[in-house]
């Protein structure tokens, strides 16, 4: 004899919807090792803050480049910005501003000394992006830590952030980020990664360059 057998409902997971994606061009800071502004250098043409801000282009809902007010009268018509409001410490200083002025959609932010970025990587980030995370992030190859210049920040893990800074002696994203629930995600060319924050570093990135059009 078979009995009826009552089949109940699988539970409903949540699956929490993407916010919009707005991409964020760290070039604020000072560049001492450099002896120039580093979103100024350039490797593709042009300036490398509007090289990364035109690759975010083709990923985010909107771009904008962070900047002090003192150089917004260097920036070209055309691109948005976001002036770094002072009222957070080292990189968190354009993070935060950005998510001041926009609070409710992920930051997709890179830092403009990673003259090796690729569209790829970005399509890469933006594929495997974790959105019930805090964060998801690029992870260094060499030191199994998350990249958080180089990385899509979560509403709610901006808005964490700033409790992290009110209780930590830390202004570091990336102390932050490994304490916090993130996304980790190998890039498929280590060398996206590769900061340019001096004069060696940018004559190895010009020749790397040429070897690739070369090839």
């Amino acid at each position: 004899m078979i009995k009826n057998i009552i089949l109940k409902p699988a539970p409903k997971i949540s699956i929490k919807k993407p916010s919009k994606l707005f991409g964020l061009v760290l070039s604020g800071g000072t560049s001492a090792r450099m002896g120039k502004d580093k979103g100024l250098e350039d490797y593709h043409g042009i300036p490398q803050r509007e090289h990364l801000y035109h690759l975010l282009r083709k990923v985010c809902d909107n771009v904008f480049l962070s900047v002090q007010e003192s150089q917004l009268t260097t920036i070209p018509e055309g691109f948005n910005t976001i002036v770094d409001q002072n009222k957070y410490q080292g990189p968190f200083n354009g993070i935060l501003s950005a998510f001041d002025a926009h609070s409710d959609v992920g930051w997709f932010v890179l830092a403009c000394d990673l003259p090796l970025m690729s569209l790829e990587a970005l399509e890469q980030l933006v594929a495997d992006r974790h959105p019930n995370k805090s964060a998801t992030s690029f992870v260094n190859p060499e030191t199994g830590e998350p990249e958080p210049l180089a990385c899509i920040w979560e509403p709610k893990g901006l808005k964490n952030a700033i409790i992290f800074l009110k209780e930590s002696d830390y202004a570091s994203p990336k102390k932050y980020l490994m304490q916090t629930d993130i996304g980790l995600i190998n890039p498929m060319n280590e060398l996206i990664l590769f900061n340019a924050n001096s004069p060696m570093d940018r004559d190895f990135v010009k020749k790397k360059l040429v070897e690739e059009e070369g090839s």
